[in-house]
């Protein structure tokens, strides 16, 4: 699995004129499930995103997660994530696991963190959607969970 996490103020996603989630000061997640990647996967994501250390201390330096702050989490599927373009300049998506099993992992991130942290929303899984992201920092960190 792979997860593009950024620190924000505010991030949104609304899906056909209707917001579906939102999140104050927080992180966003956007998270890809690659065709080898299994339930271990999402054990090791969820725990590396919940605990992220990117908020800053009293002292300015960044040694809080979100459960310290009290922040919000804003898990967006992003397949794309799994897109090659080392032969061209048109991605190739054939690292990326078929939506349907996808599904099923995201979901359950979704579940894990939804056990870990008091504030959990997701943008719709498969839907086009527009993503408004208010960075503070910014702060993007990239996770993966194979070869860890």
């Amino acid at each position: 699995m792979r997860a593009v996490v950024q620190r924000v103020r505010r991030a949104e996603v609304v899906v056909g004129g209707a917001t579906v989630g939102s999140v104050d000061a927080g992180l966003v997640c956007f998270l890809g499930v690659g065709k080898s990647d299994a339930e271990a996967d999402v054990d090791y994501l969820v725990e590396k995103v919940c605990g992220l250390r990117v908020f800053e201390d009293d002292d300015g330096k960044m040694s809080r997660a979100l459960a310290d702050v009290g922040g919000g989490l804003l898990v967006i599927s992003q397949f794309t994530l799994y897109g090659d373009v080392s032969r061209g300049r048109r991605p190739s998506f054939d690292a990326a696991m078929a939506p349907a099993e996808a599904e099923r992992l995201y979901e359950r991130f979704v579940d894990k963190a939804r056990a870990r942290l008091a504030s959990v929303e997701t943008g719709r899984f498969g839907a086009m959607m527009d993503v408004v992201v208010h960075n503070d920092g910014p702060v993007t960190i990239v996770i993966e969970s194979k070869g860890r």
